[in-house]
């Protein structure tokens, strides 16, 4: 499969030109005899990338006092807690906010406020926040974060994620393609038995088909 993918991106970036901002790279599954209306058996998983994403993300944390000051420190945006049920009211000021950002994070006393005013912002787009206990420095779970990808089905049989962005090698790319592949493969009862499709693209580009190899 690597080689396969390895081409796919290859020919991806071929077929696509090159844009005034830096594309991602997504690779997309369109699964087969898997029953997604039972929440046991959807993709959702976090992924580290060997290769980093490539570019920069953006996070955002809840929080007030020395947490939010460590927060600033570590370069994640900052909301005052005390905001959150006035950004629920305008809505699309929320949308913005939750779109705007790869991740939240949260101290733990805010995370019910915030699942109460936000979660139906947050909650479909698959980011309520993460929980930071007192004693961990929110920089610390930024490092991680920078470089995850989060593959997500919901109950949808075809969904994507990026892998990284036009700027990385090919190397670095097929790497992080095939950390995910082997992540989501991993997760079905028959592997790539399940696999109906698999397509590489840029965000502007053309789909690729990758063969899929059972």
């Amino acid at each position: 499969m690597q080689e396969n993918i390895q081409t796919a991106i290859q020919q991806a970036l071929d077929d696509s030109p090159e844009r005034k901002f830096v594309e991602s790279i997504e690779i997309a599954f369109t699964l087969r005899d898997v029953d997604l209306k039972n929440p046991a058996n959807r993709i959702q998983e976090e992924v580290r990338l060997p290769s980093g994403r490539g570019k920069p993300i953006r996070i955002t944390m809840f929080a007030g006092g020395e947490m939010a000051t460590k927060a600033k420190a570590a370069g994640i945006d900052v909301i005052d807690p005390a905001t959150i049920e006035d950004i629920a009211g305008n809505r699309q000021q929320a949308r913005k906010i939750a779109n705007k950002s790869d991740f939240f994070l949260s101290e733990i006393p805010h995370m019910g406020t915030v699942g109460r005013f936000l979660g139906v912002v947050l909650g479909p787009r698959g980011k309520m926040p993460r929980p930071v206990p007192p004693n961990l420095d929110p920089g610390t779970i930024a490092a991680v974060l920078k470089d995850t990808a989060v593959v997500r089905s919901r109950d949808r049989i075809t969904f994507h994620t990026a892998v990284g962005s036009r700027e990385q090698g090919l190397d670095d790319l097929t790497t992080n393609a095939m950390a995910v592949w082997n992540r989501v493969t991993g997760k079905l009862e028959r592997g790539a038995g399940n696999i109906r499709s698999c397509y590489i693209k840029t965000s502007m580009g053309p789909s690729i088909k990758v063969e899929v190899i059972e």
